[in-house]
Formats: C-alpha cells, sequence, structure tokens
C-alpha cells in the first residue's frame, strides 16, 4: 500500500497536498452524505455505516483535515463550530493550504443537521483520544453529551451510544470514573424513557464496568437485576453484558452460570477483538478450575493468546498435579500479572482446589494410607499438619470429593474401589449440556435471520427486485465489519 502512494506522488508531484489530504477529507464528506441521507430517510442502517467507514479512518485524522471538515460540515462563525475548533490544534501554513484548498467548493448550509453536529464532537472527540489528550478529551465529551441531552431523535441514537461510550472512557483514562457515574445513571434513565434500547444497554455497561472498577459487586447486581432486559441490539454490548455478569457471578460464587456467560461472551466476541477474548479467557479458565475441571490444552494454544495466557497455564498444570508447592511457586512468580487482571483473591480461592485434586490423587493411588503421609503428600505447612489433614479429607468425605472412608482410631484414610461411570447419569448429563447448547445456537442464528420488511404482503417488480439485491449485495459487504468494529 505504501509504495503505491509513493508511485502516485511521484507521478504527481505538484499537487502533493491534495494527493494525501484531500483524500481523507473528501471520504469524511462522503460520510457526511451518508449521514444526512440516513437522517433524511431515517435509516439508521446507514448512520451506522457511516460509522464503521469512520472506524476505517480514524488513523488517518490529522488536526488539518479535521478543521477542513468542520468548516465543510458546520456553519463557520456558529457556536458549535468555535466549540470545536477550539480543541483542534492548529497547523500554521499547511493548514491554510488545505483550507484555501477546500474553501472553493465548500457550501455550507444554512440549517446543519443534528447528526451532523454530534458526528463532528465524534470526530473530534476520537481525535484527541488518539492524540492522548485526554484532558480536552473529557470537556469535548462532556459538551458533546450536554448537547445529545436536549436531542430526541431516534437516527441519533447509534451517534449517541458512542459519545457514551467514549465519554465515560476518557474519564477512565484519567482516573475520574468515579465522577461520572451520577451523570451515567441520568443518561439511563432518560434513554429508557426515550425507549433508545441501544442507549440502554451501552450505558448498562458503562454503568456495570463503573461499579466493578471499584470493586462494588453488590450496587453491580441491584443495577443489573432491576434493570429492563431486551432483546440485544449489538453484539459487542451483549458481549460486554455477558462478560460483566461472569465477573459479578464468579464474586458471588454461582460458577456454572459464570462459565456460562464467560464461555458465551468469548465465542460471541469478534476474532479483532483479541484482548476481550483474552481477558474471558483467563476468567473462563479461573472459573473451570474452581468447579473442579481442567481446561484443555487447546485453550491456551489459540492463536495470538499463547503468550497471555502463559501464568493461567502453569497455575492450571499446578491445580492439575495438585502440588501446593508449585502452586504457591507459580502465585509468587506471576503475582504482578494476576494483580493486574484482578484476580487475585480468585487464586487465593483456588488453594482449596489445589489440595482437594492432590487429595483425590492420593486416594486414587492408594487404598489405605495414613494421615501422616497425606500431610506429606499434600505439603501441608502448618503448625500441626496430621490435624490439618484430618479435617481436610473430613471435609472432602462430606462433599464428595472423594469417595473413602476415615479410620480416626488408627489414622488412616480407606478408599473405596472405583466403580464403573457408565452405570451411572454422568453420561447422560454430559450428553444433555451439549444437545442443549447446540439447540441454543441453533435458536440463536434463527433468531438473527434478517427479513426485508412485507415481504409476504407485497409482490416486487422487476425494478424493485434489482434495488433489492443491490442493497443485499451491500449489507453482506459491510455484515462482516460489523462486528469488528467498537472493540
Amino acid at each position: 500500500m505504501t509504495q503505491d502512494v509513493e508511485m502516485k506522488d511521484h507521478q504527481t508531484p505538484s499537487h502533493s497536498v491534495s494527493s494525501s489530504v484531500p483524500s481523507t477529507l473528501q471520504h469524511l464528506k462522503e460520510i457526511a452524505s451518508v449521514i444526512e441521507t440516513g437522517s433524511y430517510a431515517k435509516e439508521i442502517r446507514r448512520i451506522m455505516r457511516a460509522i464503521r467507514l469512520t472506524m476505517g479512518l480514524r488513523r488517518k485524522l490529522t488536526a488539518s483535515v479535521l478543521s477542513a471538515f468542520l468548516n465543510f460540515a458546520l456553519v463557520p462563525g456558529s457556536d458549535v463550530h468555535a466549540r470545536l475548533s477550539g480543541f483542534v490544534p492548529k497547523e500554521g501554513e499547511h493548514d491554510m493550504e488545505v483550507d484555501t484548498a477546500t474553501s472553493v467548493t465548500q457550501t455550507p448550509a444554512k440549517h446543519v443537521l443534528p447528526e451532523l453536529e454530534i458526528y463532528c464532537y465524534l470526530l473530534v472527540l476520537l481525535f484527541l483520544i488518539d492524540q492522548k489528550k485526554y484532558n480536552e478529551a473529557k470537556d469535548c465529551s462532556s459538551a458533546s453529551i450536554a448537547r445529545v441531552k436536549s436531542l430526541n431523535r431516534r437516527t441519533l441514537d447509534v451517534l449517541a451510544s458512542r459519545l457514551y461510550f467514549y465519554y465515560s472512557y476518557s474519564y477512565e483514562l484519567t482516573g475520574d470514573l468515579a465522577e461520572i457515574r451520577g451523570n451515567l445513571l441520568a443518561l439511563h434513565r432518560i434513554a429508557t424513557l426515550r425507549h433508545d434500547e441501544l442507549g440502554q444497554e451501552t450505558l448498562l455497561n458503562l454503568l456495570l464496568r463503573n461499579y466493578l472498577h471499584y470493586n462494588l459487586y453488590d450496587q453491580a447486581e441491584k443495577l443489573r437485576s432491576k434493570a429492563p432486559r431486551f432483546e440485544a441490539h449489538s453484539n459487542q454490548q451483549f458481549c460486554r453484558y455477558l462478560f460483566y455478569l461472569g465477573k459479578i457471578r464468579t464474586i458471588q460464587l454461582e460458577y456454572t452460570d459464570a462459565k456460562e456467560s464467560l464461555l458465551q461472551a468469548a465465542r460471541k466476541a469478534p476474532v479483532a477483538a483479541q484482548g476481550f477474548r483474552i481477558l474471558c479467557n483467563k476468567w473462563a479458565i479461573l472459573v473451570r478450575l474452581l468447579l473442579g475441571e481442567i481446561p484443555e490444552r487447546t485453550t491456551f494454544m489459540q492463536k495470538g493468546m499463547e503468550k497471555a495466557l502463559r501464568p493461567y497455564f502453569e497455575l492450571t498444570n499446578a491445580v492439575r498435579i495438585g502440588d501446593l508447592e508449585l502452586f504457591r511457586a507459580v502465585a509468587e512468580k506471576f503475582a504482578g500479572t494476576f494483580s493486574a487482571d484482578r484476580t487475585n483473591n480468585l487464586i487465593v480461592r483456588l488453594r482449596h482446589n489445589v489440595i482437594r485434586t492432590g487429595l483425590r490423587n492420593i486416594s486414587i493411588s492408594y487404598s489405605r494410607i495414613s494421615l501422616v503421609d497425606v500431610a506429606k503428600k499434600l505439603r501441608l505447612d502448618s503448625a500441626n499438619p496430621v490435624a490439618d489433614a484430618e479435617s481436610i479429607v473430613a471435609k472432602a468425605i462430606r462433599d464428595g470429593a472423594i469417595d473413602a472412608t476415615l479410620d480416626h482410631a488408627n489414622g488412616w484414610v480407606v478408599s473405596k474401589e472405583t466403580g464403573d461411570i457408565y452405570s451411572t447419569t454422568e453420561p447422560q448429563l454430559a450428553f444433555n449440556s451439549r444437545i442443549a447448547f447446540c439447540l441454543n445456537m441453533h435458536n440463536e442464528a434463527v433468531r438473527a435471520l434478517r427479513f426485508p420488511p412485507n415481504t409476504h404482503k407485497e409482490k416486487e417488480g422487476a425494478e424493485k427486485r434489482r434495488e433489492r439485491q443491490q442493497q443485499e449485495q451491500e449489507l453482506a459487504q459491510h455484515i462482516a465489519e460489523e462486528d469488528d468494529d467498537d472493540f
């Protein structure tokens, strides 16, 4: 790609500015026309397409391009234009060249559409975040939210949801996330009253993230349980909701529900959202270990995740073996990683599972073993290891972790013979869970099907058929990109 651009620059040296900058500016103008068309026709899908195209141009935004687009989209001298231009730094002569080159063709409208105005806010906010000007981004996002509050248009819902996200993100980058919690609650209430379901999804996830950032799990669960739920409109927001739900369920010791939510979030997440998928897999691995399961090796060998999941692979190996000493060594070795992932409290919970796994291995290997040897094999470093081993064995027998009896008089653990697992209902339960998963996936695929409206009422002609086929082709080109943006 870079070689092609360089060749074009050599061919037209006299238009070096117009060959690089106006190309991005022209794309932004086309996006603005798409937003205008979607606003007049009340087609939200066109505005979603405009946002997807914007994310592709995000890295190409410069101060000169942004200033030229603001002059094109907004009325020069207006309050909005002056406010947004104040956030964009000037670039001297280069900026003047672009302005003079584009001032000839620009024809500012007398009345700027609210959708286009909010889109300009979004562009400037993206530029400030990418330039790491977080304080200016906070001011810009606050101004954009104040403007969004005064507008009640359904064609603004998609743009407003993006502004909500970057509004919270800019405050999170500066460590001031707690300041906007009340404002987010007010915005969620407004979105509920306006029946803005996409805004409700986005704001609910932002509030959950806000609570979980400060370890307020009880408040997050109260909000989640009382917030209105409906069919998901955005796959990205649904993935985030499942992840936050999995974290809440994990802290509340509801590991089975947490495992289902975390694995579903990892499966539904786009391939491009690798960081999100890595985080989901980290929590899912710990939840499966807490459930007494051992994740498959392929979980740690996923493409692009080997290095990030290496600490959890060694931790899983220690739990699988049941070696308490190895578990302590791994926990100390990767303490920084576990602290950054905020999974330290789950690692502490795993110690009991390591002991239980080691006890299960001992029970399988020995038909009878003394409590002194059990304490040595488990490497219990307490003041009275034999008494601790006796209480651990008694609790494991009571919970059904091992099938054995405890001889207190002689200090022995006598294991019973293992029976045939196929004579129990465990295989039936395993097949039932797999069948339920397949049926659930089939039902979700059926619900995700999209049909053109009123196909059973109208008989389309040849021209309408061609128009419909063209729209379907455009939709097929962008449907794959829809899952990749916003992550």
